[in-house]
């Protein structure tokens, strides 16, 4: 890729980050040739994506590259299946151990409907959900004997469990069985279940191995339904909402089914038929027909979250489980105040972890009694994304203390965490998102030890944050054209992210900061022409209103193209990621 670097000849606020801009190399002709019937922005997006054969190229805009897979090359799916059909059909006591996040808690729902759609009583299917202060991650031995006092037979994980040895454990010590099926990355050993479903088993011949944990649980569902098509009582496309919310809402990476599980969700989404999540919908302003992967990651997912952070899950579970509108409407608002307080504790506890910590540190790491366990995650992100280090906020508890990580390309967390295993009660996650559970007398030793990892990995690396441009285009080509042909791109998200362009020499109409406390910067501003200004177009960028009353009269800037709607008028926007001063 071609780096390109800008100096800034004025002050850069010091609350503004400087970024390396990588512009992506210009298509060849011998590729644009091929992709001639595409909008020429479209086809270098194409391109940059690795998709340069018009076959591939229509398939991938279709949402057709990729056909349902056969959920049983899943590795342990025949074995979980034959063990719940016989639950089924002895008619044991299944129990559905979820998370709290909203990955977890859709896939909770969704196993749920699946198992009682295949006409089992629903006293004999139970949704667990543990608390995250009271419980933490995953599973634990106190939920464990709670579910055998419920008189279980069978548990069934989603969303968690690949690292649980000794729990599982426990659970066979107890007389029941377990099925796990989870989707985060493995342990030294799988634990010692009836069966392990999780795509990254080095066993499975599963193509797509990063399914989120509700596409999991409905892969799990659509192996079921296969093996007692004459007990099926609903139509399995009917959850597809709860898959792609899950997917979008836990950064699972919208390509290969990932994107075809949520290009058939969101048609179900926008259909609004689920009680629940119409009535979200309607209190965060989205319209049916109008929802978007963008809307799941950043409307309807935080607000799911928000229970399971402040309160307990089962409130957002209710609600997408919810079968009447009355019911639904008062979840919804609850979740929806939750959100909102939500926002504002972050930010809180964001600035106290700022005061905490030297940013220049290979690894930022805060613990306080004042931090909430629901929200350590947030404000790792903050820390994170602010000053692009790995970041690690703890909740310090009395005898115990939980923590959620953030990392960077540069540093992979959950390895890390496996170094130290041997001081944590337990962990997991992803290469760039973890937690973990930590006794208060190892709390020294494993902050000690996570600082010496990040020195080793990180020290002498010059930690700059990259923005990855897909094209260098003239502010004038922004059109609705332009936005229809980008609009096949989605959904775009994760893995498949929103086209993001460099203009150059864009004059600065206007400027104001906007928002709580000025935070972020609103902007009118318009190509340069040979015959002066051209169009204007309105601008927003979040986070950076420190420039306000700052920037000189011409400005680079990055950007993706949105649509701002305001009292029924629909206006193309600007959202900007980054501003430099004029190249040229």
């Amino acid at each position: 890729m071609k780096a390109c670097y800008y100096i800034s000849s004025m002050v850069r606020p010091e609350s503004i980050r400087k970024n390396k801009w990588q512009v992506a190399p210009v298509i060849p002709p011998v590729v644009s040739n091929k992709l001639d019937q595409y909008h020429p922005i479209l086809g270098q997006i194409l391109y940059n994506r690795g998709l340069t054969e018009p076959a591939e190229v229509q398939a991938f805009l279709d949402g057709r590259y990729l056909k349902e897979i056969d959920p049983f090359l899943l590795a342990g799916m025949e074995q979980a299946v034959e063990r719940i059909c016989r639950a089924v059909e002895d008619e044991e006591l299944i129990v559905v151990y979820g998370d709290f996040d909203a990955d977890g808690v859709t896939a909770t729902v969704l196993l749920t409907e699946a198992l009682r759609g295949l006409g089992v009583d629903r006293r004999l299917i139970r949704p667990y959900i543990p608390d995250r202060v009271d419980e933490g991650y995953g599973l634990n031995t106190g939920a464990i004997e709670k579910i055998k006092e419920y008189g279980a037979g069978l548990i069934i994980t989603v969303d968690c469990g690949i690292r649980s040895v000794a729990e599982v454990d426990y659970v066979n010590q107890l007389g029941m069985d377990i099925i796990v099926t989870d989707h985060h990355s493995m342990g030294a050993k799988l634990p010692p279940a009836a069966a392990v479903v999780n795509p990254k088993r080095e066993d499975s011949a599963y193509p797509d191995r990063m399914l989120a944990g509700v596409g999991i649980a409905y892969k799990l569902a659509q192996a079921l339904y296969a093996v007692m098509p004459e007990r099926a009582a609903l139509d399995l496309d009917s959850l597809m909402d709860l898959v792609a919310v899950g997917t979008v809402a836990d950064l699972a990476p919208l390509h290969d089914e990932n994107r075809l599980l949520v290009i058939d969700g969101l048609k179900v989404l926008n259909q609004l038929q689920r009680p629940g999540i119409n009535a979200l919908a309607s209190v965060s302003g989205l319209k049916r027909g109008a929802i978007t992967a963008q809307s799941i990651g950043f409307v309807l997912g935080p607000r799911i979250n928000a229970a399971g952070r402040l309160e307990h899950a089962y409130s957002a579970a209710r609600l997408l489980a919810a079968n009447n509108d009355m019911t639904a409407r008062q979840l919804a608002n609850e979740l929806n105040t939750l959100n909102r307080q939500r926002q504002q504790l972050t930010a809180e506890l964001g600035d106290i972890a700022e005061e905490m910590v030297d940013p220049q540190d290979e690894i930022i790491i805060a613990y306080d009694e004042r931090f909430q366990s629901g929200l350590v995650g947030l404000v790792a992100s903050r820390l994170a994304e602010k000053n692009y280090r790995p970041a690690i906020i703890i909740e310090k508890g009395e005898a115990v203390s939980r923590g959620s990580c953030r990392s960077i390309p540069e540093f992979h967390i959950t390895d890390a965490l496996d170094q130290t295993a041997d001081l944590l009660v337990r962990h997991g996650g992803h290469a760039q998102a973890a937690g973990f559970t930590v006794r208060n007398e190892n709390l020294e030793a494993f902050t000690a030890k996570m600082r010496e990892l990040a020195e080793e990995t990180l020290s002498g690396q010059e930690l700059e944050p990259s923005i990855e441009i897909d094209a260098e285009i003239d502010l004038a080509e922004i059109d609705w054209a332009l936005h229809e042909n980008l609009a096949m791109l989605e959904p775009t998200g994760q893995g498949n992210p929103a086209p993001v362009f460099l203009s150059r020499n864009v004059a600065v109409m206007y400027q104001r900061a906007v928002g709580q406390s000025g935070s972020h910067l609103q902007l009118r501003l318009a190509p340069m022409t040979g015959s002066g200004l051209g169009r204007p177009i309105q601008a927003i960028a979040f986070r950076q209103g420190a420039w306000a009353d700052m920037l000189p009269d011409t400005i680079d800037v990055i950007y993706t193209l949105g649509v701002n709607e305001w009292n029924g008028q629909r206006d193309l926007q600007l959202m900007v990621i980054d501003i430099q001063p004029a190249s040229d």
